[in-house]
């Protein structure tokens, strides 16, 4: 059994500019979209998705002061209410899933996952339920708690879980070079003349935009795990990177 890992940015189920505003329609859309897959496929899926406006206004209020318990409260609790939308979305649609929230089973330090309770992710695959996973601030070691973002979630969990397919949706085409243009393939050699084309984030965003996730997949890449940037916001296209089609910008080793 393989497993794939669908990661939906915050910009495509919510409205970034917009606090605690979801993108409905665009979740109802991509659980359809999922639940097709999985009705053809013996797969299994983990979904990360992205906090968008529910999570990064509050963070943003309380990182630059340090979270405390407050602080904490207030932004993992609007990311849950996300969360819970995108569950109910899928079990509409007939997908069996769970929620699984990174407050209570991730450590950071310096704001480097350390530890990760993978024991419930790996028992919901077995019994054929689909974990779904979030940005979320998590405690911290040192700095007492810290967010982490859903890009950062995904490298981490497809090196624990020997993931085969990795897919990051976003609101663009892949990641764009300087005309506006998806790049079809990264490498971390290529990296280096294309970086300063590529842009963090214009909204909220405390988890460095499309520069970010570009950084840690190449981080993933390195380890000899492919994976793809494609537009979620586009009809059909989580459906054509579930099945393997060439969607997007591929970020590879070679």
């Amino acid at each position: 059994m393989s497993t794939v890992i669908l990661k939906i940015g915050g910009s495509v189920i919510t409205e970034k500019d917009n606090v605690s505003s979801a993108r409905k329609d665009d979740i109802d859309r991509i659980s359809q979209e999922i639940a097709s897959f999985k009705a053809n496929s013996h797969d299994a899926l983990i979904i990360v998705h992205g906090a968008g406006s529910f999570g990064h206004p509050q963070a943003m209020k309380w990182a630059n002061a340090g979270f405390n318990a407050q602080g904490v409260y207030l932004t993992h609790t609007s990311v849950k209410a996300l969360n819970s939308m995108v569950l109910d979305s899928l079990d509409r649609a007939g997908i069996r899933a769970l929620p699984v929230h990174p407050l209570s089973s991730c450590l950071l330090e310096n704001g480097r996952l350390v530890e990760f309770q993978l024991s419930q992710v790996k028992l919901m695959l077995d019994r054929g339920i689909v974990p779904v996973l979030h940005g979320d601030v998590v405690m911290d070691r040192a700095l007492g708690a810290a967010v982490l973002s859903g890009d950062r979630i995904v490298p981490y969990l497809a090196t624990a879980m020997g993931a085969s397919k990795i897919g990051a949706g976003s609101n663009v085409e892949g990641v764009l070079d300087e005309t506006g243009t998806a790049v079809k393939k990264i490498t971390p050699v290529s990296f280096v003349d294309i970086k300063k084309h590529i842009q963090g984030s214009a909204s909220t965003d405390v988890t460095g935009g499309m520069l970010g996730k570009v950084s840690e997949l190449l981080e993933l890449a390195k380890k000899g795990i492919s994976s793809r940037i494609f537009n979620a916001s586009r009809k059909g296209m989580v459906s054509k990177f579930l099945y393997g089609e060439d969607v997007g910008t591929l970020i590879a080793d070679k």
